[in-house]
């Protein structure tokens, strides 16, 4: 059996101690890995003429040793 190399844009399932966790890889690295679980508005700020960016991407680290607990759904 190989063991699951996350990639970006994959949707996994994390059975964490803490329960399940799941949403899109956003972020990969040898170090740790990012799972993005919500995506919301940003509310508009009234100290910025310009917004950069208009949404709030809440994330999760996953470190390498519970990548085995990863399943993988799919990819977009």
């Amino acid at each position: 059996m190989t063991r699951y190399q996350p990639k970006v844009n994959d949707y996994v399932k994390w059975n964490s101690t803490t329960g399940l966790i799941e949403g899109w890889v956003y972020f990969v690295d040898s170090e740790y890995i990012t799972i993005e679980i919500f995506v919301k508005e940003k509310p508009e700020c009234k100290y910025t003429k310009v917004e950069k960016h208009k949404k709030v991407h809440c994330l999760v680290c996953c470190y390498p040793w519970a990548w085995e607990e990863l399943e993988y759904v799919k990819s977009r």
